[in-house]
Parts: structure tokens; sequence; C-alpha cells
């Protein structure tokens, strides 16, 4: 049998079968995200009114998207012809050399530089279908809740899953090709792959997160703070700007986020499955983890439809009691299905049952952040309901309780992350290193086996969110029992979709140094193959006790701390242009009164021109710092440096994201209390004041800085595992055009940090 040319490959006929088989679940995945689309669009899109809010929700989006495109495409230009150049500076590999025997650098050049575009292209698509997607269904949401809290939740749902679904086919899809076309040489090109997507991750996440945080810090300090009004008060020109950025932030960012990790981890993966092909002579190490994504998806199919089906279930003890509790019986089909195949994978085709434990831990681990970040950020919790007393005494004490609480998570995020490492060393104990490392990429290909079900669960939120905020700006002088219940059921569904969002928010972060630590395994497996192609001594660890490595180390900490620090500056200036912008609007007679209509193009036109400032200087900065590292300290710092990166990026993302979330439930804990400002309860208290300062706070931190910190780890992975092969050849040895390349780099990184901390000129 010799299916598309597998067997040159080495693939025996049952290999051949499930790569096919692969193929097939891709394909099997876009159809169902095809299928949902259909049934959401047909969906009634409710009133005049509710389609006027919707139309300006949608023509933000789409204007913001273009702008942004615009604004990245010379940089991923520049960048596809670095990628084609790479392959030549060193000689090929032996695995590209036995594939391609003929023109090998050119093939793989060639080969990369298609894998980057796909990989852009794919997470670009990922990110805008979604967005769209997600527009297309929050005022039908809105309009279902009139009806029935299923329908709604249907939508919303679906919408979402329409997302995870893409991600899911198109990132199976592509890495499949890619090892379906290249074989063994296949890594060689999966890096373009990986580094493609990861590229336009952090674009879509830095810009979609400054965006969205500048509006709502504006629209939540003038609105809610100075004139006490409701959150999506149709009077605030700030709140069309904010709803906009629930979608280009939550639902373009975070699946384009997501995407990439999934890229990323098939990537690591199956460079560390080459190192034990080579060892192994067997080919199960590269093949078991396409099968298991293939499961995953089948699972996550499964998972996402019953979701509906629990909040209706006919026997009463089995029914879901709301929408949060159907999501997570939904995941746990999802885990059981993909549990169950991957022992039956394992034992019969690999004959190794090790690997299905590692798909058991990695799916475990997702699960796992599900009770631990509800626990730091659920209302009902005790760290929340300490950060609600703490507003008795004023926005110091409650932004403190905060960061308190978010600290703390960070450390047990991070234990459990370790205990998963320690799993993956107690399975293969006597056995040689590679296979440690191996075991901790199947984990992160276990985690996000359920890419599908994360996604779904995380744009629902802002699906929902926009939903009541539609619903808020249409129905706001309508007081009829059927508004009433609907209004309800879109409050209900919207907050259990900040919980879903926190939740996936952990999950993202935790994917993000799972996929950096196989990253980084597969940077010291590379770095040994070209020493040997070289003829140079081998290195086969990272030696903390180096000078220069230490320094590396330290390099690599400080990182995370700059790109957050430029990601915060930048949501404060622009949320300081946007207060003026409202309290400007505020003065114009009528607008109070509600008798005129705010100019929400206007602030809308302020948070877009912020985001796109921030997109190439953050990006140049992830980019060409750790080539300096490795040109100037040599490679082993540059690993010191990727292991501070790893470090300090996770702690710093989910202290970010939990403090973030906690301070917002707080806020909505208190905004649950009867209004009584004797009492100093509810809505307009000084208690509500202060929990308002520190959900404004906590905004750029969780839905901006924290979440951009994921792609950024990976971003610089990449970038450090592509050049090191030009790296160890130049060590030593750079030469004068050596250092002049250095100082054109250096000068890149102080035009990228002077770049962030310009001010962006005022709207005329």
């Amino acid at each position: 049998m010799n299916i598309l040319g597998l067997a040159r490959h080495g693939l025996n006929d049952v290999e051949q079968i499930f790569v096919i088989g692969v193929l097939i679940t891709a394909f099997i995945s876009l159809l169902y995200a095809w299928l949902l689309r259909g049934n959401v669009l047909n969906k009634d899109k409710g009133t005049a009114k509710m389609q006027e809010v919707w139309n300006a929700i949608r023509e933000g989006a789409d204007s913001y998207l273009k702008s942004q495109l615009k604004t990245i495409l010379p940089g991923i230009a520049l960048l596809t012809i670095a990628m084609f150049l790479s392959v030549y500076i060193v000689p090929p590999s032996k695995e590209a050399l036995h594939e391609f025997p003929n023109n090998t650098s050119l093939i793989i050049a060639v080969g990369r530089t298609i894998a980057f575009i796909m990989g852009a292209s794919f997470s670009l698509l990922v990110g805008q279908l979604g967005m769209r997607m997600a527009i297309q269904a929050n005022v039908r949401a809105a309009s279902a809740a009139k009806r029935s809290l299923n329908e709604s939740l249907s939508i919303a749902y679906y919408a979402g899953t329409i997302t995870g679904m893409l991600t899911d086919g198109l990132g199976l899809f592509g890495g499949t090709v890619i090892f379906v076309v290249f074989g063994t040489a296949a890594p060689d090109a999966l890096l373009g792959f990986g580094f493609g997507g990861t590229l336009l991750a952090l674009f879509m996440r830095v810009g979609g997160g400054i965006y969205t945080k500048a509006a709502d810090v504006g629209a939540d300090l003038v609105g809610k703070v100075e004139k006490d009004i409701p959150e999506d008060d149709p009077r605030n020109a700030a709140v069309v700007a904010d709803l906009v950025g629930d979608n280009v932030g939550d639902c373009a960012g975070m699946a384009a986020d997501i995407f990439e990790s999934y890229e990323v981890t098939i990537v690591s993966g199956l460079i560390l499955g080459l190192a034990l092909v080579s060892i192994t002579g067997e080919l199960k190490w590269i093949v078991y983890p396409l099968v298991i994504r293939a499961i995953g998806v089948i699972s996550s199919i499964l998972g996402t439809f019953t979701v509906p089906i629990w909040v209706r279930f006919p026997i009463k003890f089995l029914r879901a009691h709301d929408a949060e509790e159907a999501m997570f019986r939904s995941y746990e089909v999802s885990s059981f299905n993909t549990i169950l195949w991957a022992f039956v994978l394992a034992i019969l085709y690999a004959h190794e049952w090790k690997l299905a434990m590692l798909t058991t831990i990695g799916v475990g681990l997702a699960v796992a952040f599900n009770p631990l970040t509800s626990y730091f950020t659920a209302t009902k919790r005790p760290p929340v309901q300490d950060i609600v007393k703490s507003t008795k005494t004023g926005p110091a004490t409650t932004i403190l309780t905060g960061l308190s609480v978010g600290m703390e998570s960070s450390v047990y995020a991070l234990l459990v992350i370790a205990i998963t490492f320690v799993f993956a060393v107690l399975l293969y104990y006597n056995s040689p290193p590679v296979y440690v490392l191996y075991a901790v990429a199947m984990i992160g290909i276990g985690m996000l086996s359920h890419t599908g079900n994360n996604v779904a669960m995380d744009s629902y939120g802002p699906i929902s969110d926009n939903a009541n905020g539609i619903a808020e700006m249409s129905w706001h002088d309508m007081e009829d029992d059927e508004t009433k219940k609907a209004r309800q059921i879109m409050a209900d569904l919207d907050a259990v979709g900040n919980t879903t969002k926190a939740i996936t928010k952990g999950v993202a972060i935790a994917s993000a140094v799972i996929a950096a630590v196989s990253l980084f395994a597969s940077f010291i497996t590379d770095v040994a193959r070209v020493e040997i192609q070289l003829g140079l001594p081998v290195i086969d660890s990272i030696r903390v006790s180096d000078t220069k490595v230490f320094i590396g180390l330290l390099l690599g900490g400080a990182l995370p701390w700059l790109f957050s620090s430029l990601s915060i500056r930048a949501v404060s200036r622009a949320a300081g242009q946007i207060v003026e912008e409202v309290r400007n609007q505020f003065r114009i007679p009528g607008i109070m009164e509600g008798t005129k209509k705010p100019d929400y193009a206007r602030v809308v036109a302020i948070s877009t021109r912020s985001a796109q400032k921030e997109l190439i200087p953050l990006a140049t900065i992830a980019v060409l710092l750790p080539l300096i590292v490795g040109l100037v300290l040599r490679v082993e710092a540059l690993g010191g440096f990727l292991a501070g990166v790893i470090v300090s990026g996770q702690l710093l993302a989910v202290f970010m994201a939990n403090a973030g979330g906690a301070w917002d439930n707080a806020k909505k804990a208190i905004e649950d209390e009867p209004r009584d400002l004797a009492a100093n309860t509810g809505k307009g208290s000084e208690r509500h004041k202060a929990g308002v300062v520190g959900d404004t706070v906590g905004d750029p931190l969780k839905d901006t800085a924290g979440p951009a910190l994921n792609p950024m780890i990976k971003v610089v992975n990449l970038v450090s595992l592509i050049a090191a092969p030009v790296i160890v050849k130049y060590e030593g040895n750079l030469g004068v055009v050596g250092w002049i390349v250095i100082v054109i780099l250096l000068a890149g990184v102080v035009w990228a940090i002077r770049q962030s901390n310009r001010t962006v000129p005022e709207l005329q």
C-alpha cells in the first residue's frame, strides 16, 4: 500500500490509514463548523433597534481588523524572506537529505516559507472568522433570550464552537499535510508553520487586548464612577467601542492564541518524536500524536454537541442546573472519550501504555485548571469574598487584597504544572533524557486535545457579554414582563461567560508554558543535531553555573516584565484619551438626557489607533532580543534566556490573569447586592466605586498584558529554535559583519521601546 506516497516515509499500511484518517478528521471538524454556522445564521436578529446597535459593533470590528491587517502585512512580508534564507545558513539535516536528496536546501527553504505563510494565514483565519461569527451570534442570542434560555445558550455556545472547530480543523490539517509532504524532514518546515501562527497570535493578542481594555477602562471610569449610569448605557460614548473590544480581544485574540499553542505543541512533539525515531527506528513516536489530535477533535465534537442537551435532559437528577454546569459536563464527555481511545491506540498500535498515561495527564491538567482558576476568581469563593470585604476601607485595600490573591494563585498554578512534569519523569525514569522531553510534549498535546471545547467556552464569554450589552442598549426603556425575563436570562448567561473566560485564560497560560517547555527541549535537541553536523562539541544541558548562561537567565526573566509594562502603559494612555473624549461628549446638551446620540465612532477610532501603534514595536522586541542574546552570549546563554522567559512569564501571566479576574468578580458581587447607599451596598455605593477602581486596574492585566505573554513566550522560543543553527555556526567567529548585525538589532530594540513610549497624537 502506498497512499499519497506515504510509504516512502517508512509508514506501514496501518500507519498510512491512520494518517489519512487524521486528514479526514480535520475535514469533519471544518464541516461541523460549517453546519453550526448555518444553524446560527438562520436565527432571528431581533428588532430594528437591536440591529442598529449590532451594526455599529460589526462596523467597528471590521474597521479594526482591516487596519490591523495593513499594519502587520509589511512585517509578515519581511519575515517570509527571512524564513526562506534561514535554511541556507547551515547544512540540511540528514532527514532532509534522506527525503530530498536533490536540491535539498531549496526544497526545505520553499517548504518552510510556505508553511510560515500557511501558519500565519490559518491563525488569521481562525481569529477573523471566529470574531465575525461571534458578531453574527451576539444579536441573535439577545433576540433568542425573549424566547428561552436554552435557545440563547445554544446560539452563543455553538457560535463559539465554530471557532473551536476551525482551530481544530485547520491546526490538524496544516500539521498533517506538512508531515505527508516532508515525512521525517517535517520539523524543518513545521518550524515555519508554528512561527507564522504564533506571530499572528501575538499581533492579535496585543492589538485586541489594548483596544478592548482602553475602551472598557474609559467607559467604566466615566460612566460608572463619575456619572453613576449602567455599564452598557447608550448615553456613554465608549460603550460601542467596549463591545467591539470584546470581539477583537477575547474572540479574535484568544482564538489565534490557542490555535498557535495547538500548532506549537505538534511542532515540538514531532521534533522530539523524530529524535526517538532515530533511536528506536519506530515511527509510532510521530504517528501517535497526530492520531491523538484527531481523537481529540472527535471528542470535542461529541462534547460540544451535548451542551444544550444537558440543560433540558429528561432525567431530572442528571439535568444541568445552569449553563456553566452544562459546559463542564460536555468537557467531561470529551475527556472520557479521549482517554478511552488513547489507551486503545497506545496498547494495540504503539504497544506503549505510557503514551496513553501522558495523554491522560495532559487532559487531567486541563481539567485541573477549572477548579483552580475558579477558586481564585469565582464570586462565592474566599479569595474574591476577601476582596469584597476590603472594599469597605477603600480602593487601596481593594487593590492590595487583589494583588495578594493573584500572587498566591500563580504559585499553585506553577505547582500543578511542576507535578505533571514529575509524572513525566517517573514514567520514563530509567530512560534516556529525550524520552522525558518527549513525554512533556505529549502532555501538552493531551492538554490541548479538547481545543474545540476550550475555544467554545472562551468565545461564549464575549458573545454573551455582547448580547447582554445589545439588550441593555436596545431595551433600556422597556419594562414589560417579557423584557424583564429576557434581561435576567442574558444576565445569567453573561455571568457564566465571566467564569468560562477566566478558566480558559488559565488553560491558555498553562498550555503556553507546556508548549514553551516542549520548544525548550526541542531547542537543546536541535542545537545538538547541528553541532554534530558541524563537528563541534555537543551540549546536552544548560549550565546555570556558567556566568554567561546566568546573564541570559536574568535577561530572559526581565523580558516579560518589560513586555507587560509597555502593554499596560499603552492601555493607560489610550484610556486617558477615551476618558477625556467621553467627558467632553457628556458636556454636549442632550447626551445625558438621552435626546442626542453620542459619537461612538470617534471613540472606536481612538481605540483602533492606539492598538495599531503598539503592534510592530512589541513584536520587534520579542523577535530581536533572543537573537541579540544568542549572538553576543552564544547558544548556551540563549538556552538560559529561554528558561528565564518561561519561568518569569508563567508566574507573571497567571498573577495578572487571576488578580484581574478576582477584581472583576468582586465588583460584580457588589453589583448583585441590593442598592442601598445608606448601608453602603450595591451599585453607586462607595464600596462599589472601590470595586470599580480594582476592576479598572485589573482589566489591562487580565485582558491585555497577561494573555499577550502567552504568544510572546512562544515567539521567543520559536525565534531561538529557528536561529539556533545560525548561532551555533558563527559562535566565536562573528567578524565585523556579525557585530554590525548585532548593532542593527540593538538599534531595532531601542527604537521599539521608544516607539511604544511615544504618546498617540490626539484626534482632530
